[in-house]
């Protein structure tokens, strides 16, 4: 009996021994996905979303030291009701241009202008706009051919009969729960495979569920970008970081190098995972204001920003309406569209008002509802007023 408790006790030992030295070894795994789980913590997530590079894999897009491009200064007076907004949705920082000037700037809960804010899917529409050089360039022929044509790897997943106008309309037909809430959802699986520093391109060839005929119906899947960042890369042999800097990035003239968070493979977090200054979120908007026109030369094709703009995908009669990674309200005026991310990211643009408005929030309360309407209510008030 005794020799037999001696040979548990040792086991027991033995195997906490074990389990201790997998510990130490993962550490950082487990530091990591710790965070992960308590990033949007009411007492964490403005601090968090300032310095996401501190919770994930990420790389820094090293930009040329070349001089930012310059936003003038000719500050306006904004409307009444505005402080209001920005507390009840708790705005972190805000720009807003007029005619290419800053007409009005603020930051809020102790950001300041040269924090490097979280943009969640807002970095969707930067890919968009790379996608749309490249394309021009010939290095994709075809909005319409196949996705596996670039990504054979994807040929036995859910993605095998999509088109890229398919992913870039958000229109694919995978399965795939978008849900926030939910610790069990797919996005939250997608999460873990950042924290643990996992392959985004197996999680995302491991998909096989579809729900829909691809290009049949709208349905917002975070993991369709991921695939068109597959495409970019299979199409061009290059990593998105070095696509972005070149193409996009060092033409506009950034003020501070971004980072770009990623999988533990270095693959870049295309579908959320761009940190940059609020100002030059708000240079992106401008150039696409000009219609791909920025800091002296034509970056993205005008082709192209009108086409990634208007509604193109199979969105509900009378709901929001998308574009190739890009929102239009459903009662939209005439150029007026947006990128949007979670907890308050936007990039909205009136073109014919020539407004812009970058806003960085940590907004818990984005799923409420009313609180997207008041959102977009907020931005064409104070478009309105710059005229």
């Amino acid at each position: 009996m005794k020799k037999a408790l001696r040979r548990v006790v040792k086991t027991l030992a033995t195997l906490l021994i074990v389990a201790i030295g997998l510990l130490i070894w993962k550490w950082d795994d487990v530091q990591r996905l710790l965070a992960v789980n308590a990033l949007f913590e009411q007492e964490n997530i403005v601090e968090n979303f300032s310095n996401m590079d501190a919770i994930f894999f990420n790389t820094t897009l090293d930009i040329p030291d070349i001089p930012a491009t310059a936003l003038p200064v000719d500050l306006r007076d904004m409307p009444d009701g505005l402080s209001d907004w920005i507390n009840e949705r708790s705005v972190t920082g805000i720009v807003v241009l007029k005619d290419g000037n800053i007409a009005y700037e603020d930051y809020f809960q102790g950001t300041t202008p040269d924090d490097l804010r979280i943009s969640w899917s807002v970095a969707k529409s930067y890919l968009s706009a790379l996608f749309g050089i490249l394309l021009d360039e010939g290095t994709i022929e075809s909005i319409d051919d196949p996705v596996t044509k670039y990504v054979p790897e994807l040929a036995d997943s859910a993605y095998n009969a999509a088109t890229i106008r398919n992913v870039l309309n958000m229109a694919s037909g995978v399965e795939f729960d978008e849900d926030y809430l939910d610790f069990n959802s797919d996005i939250n699986k997608m999460g873990r495979v950042l924290a643990l520093g996992s392959s985004m391109d197996e999680f995302s060839a491991a998909i096989t569920g579809t729900i829909n005929t691809p290009g049949q119906k709208w349905q917002y899947v975070s993991i369709d970008t991921h695939v068109l960042g597959m495409v970019i890369r299979g199409a061009t042999g290059r990593s998105i970081p070095d696509l972005m800097v070149e193409k996009l990035l060092t033409p506009m003239g950034l003020e501070a190098d971004p980072i770009l968070l990623t999988d533990g493979d270095g693959v870049a977090f295309v579908l959320g995972g761009l940190n940059l200054r609020t100002r030059d979120y708000a240079r992106l908007g401008q150039m696409y204001l000009q219609d791909g026109m920025y800091n002296g030369q034509q970056i993205v094709p005008t082709s192209w920003v009108i086409q990634s703009t208007q509604p193109s995908a199979p969105t509900a009669a009378g709901a929001i309406q998308y574009g190739y990674q890009w929102w239009i309200p459903a009662d939209a005026k005439p150029s007026e569209y947006f990128a949007r991310g979670i907890y308050g990211q936007y990039i909205y643009v009136d073109k014919i008002a020539g407004v812009v408005i970058a806003v960085n929030s940590a907004d818990k309360g984005f799923r409420e509802a009313g609180s997207f309407d008041q959102n977009i209510a907020a931005f064409r008030m104070i478009a309105a007023s710059l005229n």
